[in-house]
């Protein structure tokens, strides 16, 4: 998006001064227009206006089904109060299903209505005193048959306090009670690829890196040196893997702190990204700035165009966001921000949950993208019934690098299959096609066939054959039987940034002290919910005395119980001792992200 080039300076309301950019410049351009407003923000309500022109007869809108997670939400759930007008006659409108509305008019069509959140980001959007977040496609409706046309944006009555910023949103007007903020988007997609936040927020840019990356912060318990001296390395050292910046512009939006939710959602130009604490940021950020080449531009065929109406199925999420998170590792241990021995522990981790789930002996890395869309129902998330694609995918990603480096002599790697990729796909305009493009390419680059790996490891559910690929990389794996200390509970944040029992193990210690799904922790042990409960466990014992004060119905109850416990087998990957020079030059070659030939000798 990019500023009207010349902004017209009226020094009256917002909602006038609105109307008459819509009036004047939509018969200029014809251009398909959204006004946003966020007055009476504590009333959690976006309204809406959107102004189609050149409508002949009728016109059909809809609302996006889906976004930001792989999960049929209906957006359209969130609406009320649909009107229409054509002109200044009210215009016949009715509803076709559950996000989908007829408008009968000709000429300009303006549609307004009020869509109501108060989730916390980054998959929600929400409107509240603090702040605005907001995901277009959540708020947005849209012709279906007319998403390739540019459309234009204003945000006509920001707060006087407020900012607010987005990949390419801009400063506008200020008429002494309002702030106003617009800009353009080539289509649809751009504008609903583009998450804005509006409020009081701290905002920087990291210093020696072009194009321009901005960082916005929302929140609290941040320190700004940490964050910044973070996203500068991730971002250098991916810009340099990848030859340079796909961007013009490049926006981080941040939300730290207690009310921050976890997670992060990757855009064409930016990413959001909700943690806890600046602690939790490296791994979400390095994984969200790799998804600016991989998903937002090497791209499948099968999520190209998107459908926002409906599932959209693919069997490369295993690359897509799998392989996003071997870079999102590689990236910690390539710049320093974790030694080699975190490194090895995230990819034992990774391996420990795989061989943990059941669901792996038959759920191929395929089937899990495929079935992505199942993952909103907690049966599903079961051990016995999925393995992630996030974790499957990045330990595959990991194997076959090793084989990669193998076969070269170290001379090419996994981060030659990238930027062939993205030389190949994204900077032709092109797809791939799904786990078939991936395959072709890493054989390109290893200069032989990985069809049997592909078939036995990505397509088929053979058993990882990690003791033998590991070892060509001088790195071995041993199991540890651990016994470690459970609550026998699982808690969630909601949007005020409390913690909410979600679920109660019915066989756990929790369950017989009387805890509920629903209770809201008041204290624990006396003060806050420690910010990393693992590893809070991981400090304790079975049988150490746990106190909480919860809120339940109005009331303030007191429980307590002793941890429980569970032996589990860990994997842990360790450097073997005896590694012969290749493996020791591949090993290297992997923490560092380097290639060169191994000599012969």
């Amino acid at each position: 998006m990019t500023l009207p080039s010349a902004p017209c300076r009226l020094l009256i309301s917002g909602r006038l001064w609105l109307l008459f950019i819509l009036t004047f410049s939509s018969s200029a351009r014809a251009t398909i227009q959204y006004a946003v407003f966020l007055d009476h923000p504590e009333r959690h309500l976006f309204h809406v206006t959107m102004t189609i022109p050149d409508v002949t007869g009728e016109v059909i809108v809809q609302m996006p089904a889906w976004n930001a997670l792989y999960q049929i939400r209906d957006f359209s759930s969130h609406v009320q109060q649909v009107e229409a007008s054509a002109g200044s006659q009210k215009a016949f409108i009715e509803k076709v299903d559950k996000q989908t509305w007829r408008i009968k008019g000709t000429g300009t069509i303006k549609v307004s209505y009020a869509a109501y959140w108060d989730e916390v980001g980054p998959f929600a959007s929400q409107l509240n005193a603090e702040h605005a977040f907001i995901n277009p496609a959540m708020i947005f409706m849209y012709v279906p048959e007319r998403r390739g046309e540019a459309v234009h944006l204003q945000m006509p009555e920001v707060p006087a306090d407020w900012i607010a910023a987005g990949a390419a949103l801009r400063f506008v007007e200020y008429d002494g009670s309002v702030r106003v903020f617009g800009g353009d988007a080539p289509s649809y997609d751009a504008l609903v690829d583009a998450p804005i936040e509006a409020g009081k927020f701290e905002e920087f840019q990291l210093t020696g890196i072009r194009p321009d990356i901005w960082v916005v912060v929302h929140g609290d318990n941040w320190r700004k040196k940490q964050v910044e001296s973070d996203l500068q390395r991730i971002c250098q050292y991916q810009l340099k893997l990848m030859g340079g910046a796909p961007f013009e512009r490049y926006t981080f939006i941040l939300h730290l702190g207690k009310r921050a939710s976890g997670g992060g959602m990757e855009h064409a130009n930016s990413t959001a990204i909700g943690a806890y604490s600046d602690e939790y940021l490296p791994s979400v950020a390095a994984h969200e700035f790799f998804h600016l080449w991989n998903v937002k531009r090497i791209r499948p065929a099968s999520l190209d165009p998107v459908d926002y109406a409906k599932e959209q199925y693919t069997r490369a999420l295993w690359f897509a966001e799998g392989v996003t998170n071997t870079y999102g590792s590689y990236t910690l241990v390539r710049t320093g921000i974790w030694s080699k021995e975190q490194f090895y522990a995230d990819l034992g981790d990774q391996i420990t949950e795989l061989e943990s789930r059941p669901a792996n002996h038959w759920q191929s890395a395929e089937q899990s993208s495929l079935d992505a869309w199942l993952e909103k129902y907690s049966l599903y998330d079961q051990p016995e019934y999925s393995v992630s694609y996030y974790t499957k995918g990045q330990v595959l990603g990991d194997l076959l690098d090793i084989l990669i480096r193998d076969r070269t002599g170290n001379a090419k790697s996994l981060d030659d299959v990238l930027r062939l990729m993205n030389t190949n796909f994204a900077k032709q305009g092109k797809t791939y096609r799904d786990s078939l493009d991936v395959q072709l390419t890493s054989e390109t680059i290893a200069g032989g066939s990985f069809e049997e790996f592909f078939r036995q490891y990505v397509a088929g559910t053979d058993a990882f054959p990690y003791e033998q690929i590991l070892a060509l990389a001088g790195l071995g794996l041993r199991t540890v039987e651990r016994r470690k200390a459970v609550l026998g509970f699982a808690m969630e944040h909601d949007p005020n940034g409390l913690f909410v029992i979600s679920t109660v193990d019915s066989e756990g210690p929790a369950a017989p002290a009387g805890l509920r799904a629903g209770d809201v922790i008041i204290s624990w042990n006396g003060g806050e919910v420690p910010r990393r409960v693992e590893r809070w466990l991981q400090e304790q014992r079975a049988g150490d005395l746990l106190k909480l004060r919860v809120r339940r119905e109005g009331k303030e109850i007191s429980l307590e119980f002793r941890l429980g416990e569970n032996k589990e087998t860990v994997y842990e990957v360790m450097e073997i001792s005896h590694a012969g020079e290749k493996a020791r030059h591949i090993r290297q070659g992997m923490l560092r992200g380097e290639t060169s030939a191994i000599p012969v000798r």
